[in-house]
């Protein structure tokens, strides 16, 4: 099936306005590496510890600092949207780390002053002073990955908490917090319908204002791959997604992409940032960033390993990889991002971000529309919820010919 067709393979970028610039801080040490993870996560020695050594995270501080100042020249006198703390489990961070972190991007970078600063943080890493402070440093969202409240899932996700833990968690997310968002994962080994409907009734009666619910998925490189466990079917898996949303948009959840629910008003502006095909600038351990410039947008990755990243942010230079997003890849790189948004997204924002007409998609969003998959009007295109299901068949339509 063709493409998207770029009529002059030398068009050239010409962006008259920049997008939203948000900040990825990744900290890429775990307790222990979960089996169906293929994150960028490395296990602490000894495999117990629940906090980072003070000599590792100076040295990661560091790191960070020389990252960002090498990247300042690319994104200089833009201001920052969000700032987002992944991993890895950036819950190990102590407060005198984090403090420091935040205290060197706010000397290099302007922060909006209600910039949405998100930190990651599993169960078996609460601490209730610790996270106090977070909160007094300017930590004003949190994401508690919890993927299940059921004992025998838990182990089977090879998760460091169990139950009770998660509900601490979010006891003491409640206290100090008043936006965080909790993790869940459904189609787990063994898993049945009403145990996953279980754990999306226990999440909402902890009332967070935000919810997300990945279908868990084998990935390369993982402990699953190597050894599958028995998982429900598709069919079982689809009915799972169908009953899971329907109970969260009874509970008053608005669906508003794939895999995230949340109250009105409280939808992650990081991460809509970039459905949206904003730009994103990420330091740390195998972080990416997405630059816009006025005449060119360009993709970056970080060197992976821990080791190699300190040492080379502190030397030649952090970013292992860059290339330049070539013109007629980016109807396709914006699509697999804004098609994810259940609400779809404004036709002149593909011209924003891309400096390309509108009149590139058209064709194939037509052409979609004929299969069910997408509607749209003069102004506006959206994925069906048959196109929501069907997404990986969907963005391929979009790729170039």
């Amino acid at each position: 099936m063709p493409g998207v067709s770029i009529d002059s393979p030398s068009r050239g970028i010409k962006l008259s306005t920049l997008p939203l610039l948000a900040l990825y801080v990744h900290v890429p040490w775990c307790v222990r590496k979960c089996p169906y993870c293929d994150f960028n996560s490395h296990e602490l020695r000894g495999g117990d510890a629940r906090t980072l050594a003070a000599d590792l995270e100076a040295r990661y501080l560091g790191a960070l600092t020389a990252d960002l100042d090498r990247a300042l020249p690319d994104v200089w006198g833009r201001r920052i949207v969000s700032v987002f703390f992944g991993g890895g489990t950036p819950s190990l961070l102590s407060a005198r780390a984090l403090d420091g972190i935040l205290s060197m991007i706010r000397a290099r970078l302007p922060l909006l002053a209600d910039a949405e600063i998100t930190l990651e943080a599993n169960p078996g890493t609460f601490e209730a002073e610790k996270f106090a402070q977070y909160r007094a440093l300017g930590v004003n969202r949190l994401s508690i990955g919890i993927q299940s409240f059921d004992p025998a899932h838990l182990q089977a996700l090879g998760r460091i908490h169990g139950r009770d833990e998660a509900l601490h968690a979010v006891q003491i997310a409640h206290r100090h917090f008043d936006n965080f968002n909790l993790d869940l994962m459904y189609a787990l080994p063994g898993q049945t319908l009403d145990q996953a409907l279980a754990d999306i009734d226990q999440a909402i009666a902890l009332a967070p204002t935000h919810l997300s619910a990945y279908h868990l998925t084998i990935e390369p490189n993982t402990w699953f791959h190597r050894f599958p466990p028995k998982v429900p079917d598709d069919e079982i898996a689809a009915t799972m997604q169908e009953a899971i949303e329907a109970r969260l948009e009874s509970a008053g959840y608005l669906h508003y992409e794939i895999s995230a629910f949340a109250r009105p008003g409280r939808e992650c502006r990081h991460n809509l940032n970039y459905w949206r095909f904003g730009d994103y600038l990420g330091i740390g351990a195998g972080a990416h960033a997405k630059i816009s410039l006025p005449a060119r947008i360009f993709r970056e990755t970080r060197w992976k390993n821990p080791r190699d990243y300190m040492e080379r942010a502190l030397g030649e230079g952090a970013v292992q990889e860059a290339h330049d997003v070539a013109p007629a890849d980016l109807p396709f790189e914006f699509m697999m991002n804004a098609l994810r948004l259940t609400g779809g997204f404004p036709l002149r924002m593909f011209e924003e971000r891309t400096s390309l007409p509108r009149t590139l998609l058209l064709p194939t969003l037509d052409r979609a529309g004929s299969l069910g998959l997408v509607e749209r009007d003069h102004e506006n295109a959206r994925p069906t919820l048959k196109g929501q299901r069907f997404l990986n068949e969907l963005l391929q339509m979009f790729l170039t010919e």
